[in-house]
């Protein structure tokens, strides 16, 4: 006999990888087929064996894969049968003479992944890599869609009486065919060449058609649903009790404090508090440049301490050391007449002591014979001026402290913090006389003039508050203001009216304890005016506008912008460096973003002189002297405070 070869199908008619089927054995005894039968003929051309993809015309009578022999070997269809789950068709118990049928192994892949017992039905399950007894449901994820698009149904090729019981044997899949031309439907009206390709993509179906298409089965198709349904009932490490490495603890602590300052908060550990969701919704536009919210409906703010640096708080005769020493007179804060001032000529002394920046520096008022300073450590100091050193150290703030300011006779001051709180201080002792806060970032500060027991605050949400020194309440809100307030002067009678200016760029004018404006200072020239100093004369408001220039402005009815009055040469955009004006109101001063301090002269708006006063940043404050004729003070971000004469 000849010697029998196998021939490679013709593509399409084979799959790429032997696939089990329903075995030959079990369709012969249900379909009462012998072996010899003709409708599982083998065509034999010149000793050769040619398959075809149809189970009823191809069948391999040696075993693909498995075992050749059968668990008893005697009993060759019923052990096959048995085999077979009756609801499913399940073939997973196979183990030899399994055929290549593509449609098949389609229908009944699910019975090939071994599973345990389902105990609500007592069937085989499906499982899952790491389950137990979950079913998984096939969907679209690789498993819903058996064929491409453009096949047929499977069809019976001969149909007859025994067609529904040999379904897996007499289907084969027909490759529908493109329209012919003769076949193509005519439009009623003659189509764009965009048509024409849609229409043409719609009839011929997607370009890939095979199950491994990677876009909708593959690494990157969508995720299916029993694996967004195992994500979500799935267990952290962390609920099972293993203990994370120190490093992944360190991470999520930072993440979490990063959200918690954001403002994100999971369910678990969510805000019911409905002031902080109010804070939330106040600040949700610049909420990113504040500091992180106060916790709790009542929160705390640190525990101050003071540290005195003098060699005596009292004096030989009794005196207290905030006492202007023998001979120092005081100058009223407006008389312009009281001694001519001159430019300053050189730097004469640094006093050093902040860790970090010093923000905003003041005097004592009248006699000028005490500094006090406002840091970013957090700490405000007090600085003697004819010791040229520090007397006390205040520190009560874990944040920057943005400004601080003297009441009327320099026996308190007020500090307010990036930290959201303001506290009222003990100039003498250090002691906190008041701790105060609304929630909200304090900017700037000001004691009323006719009342030591009442300080204003500009804050953060666009509104001016005034505070009861001695209460703690809010007695006044002034809410016209559509950005975070940033100055605050009282004008007129020494104090019947108030300045306010806001990043807003506009300049409102207010009757005291009067929560409604009188007066909008607005034009579409205007820049942000972050500070607004009052000329010792009274007559005018000079305000460091944010488009390098000092503007002036009346100080009466009119409030009316003095256009020939304009002081340029310095840079300070995105900068609130502080104005300081001579007490004979002769000449102006104010430092820049470069650290340079700038002089010019009032009346003629002409620069004077020009000096570098501060490195690693802007001079940010400018105080001048009101009793000594030449000297003035100035600091900067890199933490010294410079002597001036």
């Amino acid at each position: 006999a000849p010697p029998t070869t196998m021939f490679r199908p013709p593509p399409g008619s084979l799959n790429a990888a032997p696939i089990p089927s329903v075995p030959a054995a079990i369709l012969r005894s249900k379909m009462g087929i012998s072996g010899t039968s003709q409708s599982t003929s083998i065509s034999s051309k010149g000793g050769a064996l040619i398959l075809t993809n149809n189970p009823s015309k191809a069948v391999l009578h040696s075993s693909v894969q498995g075992p050749a022999l059968l668990s008893d070997p005697n009993d060759t269809a019923t052990s096959f049968i048995r085999s077979i789950d009756p609801k499913t068709g399940s073939t997973s118990k196979i183990e030899a003479n399994a055929a290549i049928d593509a449609y098949s192994f389609a229908r009944n892949r699910n019975a090939f992944q071994k599973g345990a017992i389902d105990p609500a039905g007592g069937e085989e399950a499906a499982l899952a890599p790491g389950e137990v007894v979950r079913e998984i449901q096939r969907n679209d994820y690789g498993y819903e869609r058996r064929f491409p698009p453009n096949y047929g149904d499977a069809t019976d090729d001969k149909g007859g009486e025994n067609a529904n019981d040999t379904t897996a044997a007499t289907t084969s899949l027909v490759r529908k065919r493109p329209h012919s031309p003769s076949q193509q439907p005519q439009p009623h009206e003659k189509l764009s060449r965009r048509a024409r390709l849609k229409q043409q993509l719609q009839t011929e179906g997607p370009l890939v058609h095979d199950d491994d298409d990677d876009i909708t089965y593959g690494i990157w198709g969508p995720p299916s649903k029993t694996e967004c349904q195992l994500q979500n009932e799935s267990i952290p490490a962390v609920d099972t009790g293993v203990e994370l490495h120190p490093r992944i603890q360190a991470e999520r602590a930072r993440l979490a404090e990063r959200d918690r300052q954001r403002g994100i908060y999971n369910e678990e550990g969510g805000e019911d508090d409905e002031k902080q969701k109010f804070d939330r919704l106040v600040e949700r536009k610049m909420s990113h440049l504040l500091p992180p919210r106060l916790e709790g409906e009542n929160p705390n703010a640190i525990e101050p301490k003071t540290t005195f640096h003098g060699t005596e708080e009292v004096d030989y005769r009794g005196r207290s050391w905030i006492v202007p020493p023998s001979g120092v007179k005081g100058v009223d804060a407006h008389d312009v007449d009281d001694h001519a001032c001159f430019v300053p000529k050189k730097c004469v002394a640094r006093l050093t002591g902040h860790e970090k920046g010093v923000h905003r520096i003041r005097l004592f008022p009248r006699t000028g014979h005490l500094l006090l300073s406002a840091g970013l450590d957090g700490a405000c100091k007090v600085w003697s001026v004819a010791e040229r050193k520090c007397m006390r150290t205040y520190v009560g703030h874990s944040a920057a402290v943005r400004d601080v300011q003297f009441n009327n006779d320099g026996t308190k001051f007020v500090s307010a913090s990036f930290d959201r709180y303001l506290r009222l201080w003990d100039t003498e002792s250090g002691k906190v006389l008041g701790t105060y806060t609304n929630r909200r970032v304090p900017y700037v500060v000001k004691f009323y003039p006719h009342d030591d027991n009442t300080f204003v605050v500009g804050c953060s949400d666009n509104k001016i508050v005034a505070y009861d020194s001695n209460t703690g309440e809010i007695t006044q809100e002034y809410d016209h203001h559509l950005a975070p307030v940033n100055t605050i002067n009282f004008v007129e009678d020494n104090g019947t009216k108030m300045v306010t200016s806001s990043d807003d760029k506009k300049v409102l004018v207010w009757e005291w304890d009067i929560g409604v404006p009188i007066k909008y200072i607005s034009d579409p020239t205007m820049h942000s005016m972050p500070v607004i100093t009052m000329h010792p004369s009274e007559r005018y408001l000079v305000c460091q506008s944010l488009d390098n220039k000092i503007l002036v402005y009346q100080a009466g009815d009119r409030f009316a912008l003095q256009r020939k009055k304009k002081m340029e040469g310095h840079n300070t955009a995105g900068y609130a460096c502080d104005i300081a004006i001579s007490p004979d109101g002769r000449f102006v001063c104010s430092g820049d973003s470069d650290g340079k301090l700038f002089f010019w002269d009032f009346k003629r708006t002409r620069m004077l002189q020009k000096y570098h006063a501060h490195d690693k940043g802007p001079c940010i404050g400018a105080v001048w002297h009101p009793v000594e004729a030449s000297t003035m003070f100035t600091c900067g971000w890199d933490g010294v405070i410079k002597v001036w004469q």
